[in-house]
């Protein structure tokens, strides 16, 4: 069942205590903070009845101790967007965990991070080992991109290709590893 909604913005309905000022019988229906120097967020509080919790709001100044130029930059729209914060993961989900941080008994977070494990306070490889095995296949570092495979791809299939060495084919061998690394690497996501 909805409830009848207050006109009254902060109203705590139902309150049964008695406004916090000495010698006011009028109900607390509205919480204040405590008034004190470092106030710094919800801490404690107290009940007031309407009249002296406007005395109460009337005292409280946000931009005390401030300058011009402070106040115009906190009421900026934007303000506080310049904070730094979290890059978004490129696939939609968040990083893995430093594994030497992590301690995971029931093992319930390695199915899906198990592969760094290994490699704890390294950096997470984008290949998994078939394809890092291909990459060695091809001469190629952890930080190809697509331009790097297939130009190094395409040099070793004619270092390699019997029709480009003069028909020698000791190198057939050679050339089915380079053949097979790249089919694996061309569909890998790292590649994408």
């Amino acid at each position: 069942m909805a409830t009848k909604q207050s006109r009254m913005h902060g109203r705590v309905e139902g309150a049964r205590a008695r406004c916090a000022v000495a010698g006011c019988t009028a109900p607390g229906e509205y919480k204040a903070p405590l008034e004190s120097a470092n106030f710094d967020g919800p801490g404690s509080w107290r009940f007031l009845c309407l009249d002296h919790v406007r005395e109460h709001n009337s005292k409280y100044n946000f931009f005390e101790g401030m300058s011009a130029d402070e106040i115009t930059r906190a009421q900026h729209p934007l303000a506080g967007w310049e904070r730094p914060s979290r890059r978004f993961a490129a696939n939609g989900a968040d990083p893995p965990p430093k594994w030497s941080d992590f301690s995971d008994p029931l093992e319930a977070i390695s199915g899906r991070f198990g592969k760094l494990r290994e490699r704890a306070g390294g950096a997470p490889s984008r290949f998994s080992k078939p394809e890092r095995r291909a990459l060695s296949v091809l001469g190629l570092g952890e930080d190809a991109d697509r331009h790097a495979l297939r130009r190094r791809y395409s040099a070793l299939v004619r270092r390699y290709h019997p029709d480009k060495n003069g028909g020698d084919r000791s190198h057939e061998r050679k050339l089915g590893e380079v053949i097979e690394a790249y089919q694996l690497l061309r569909r890998t996501p790292g590649f994408a």
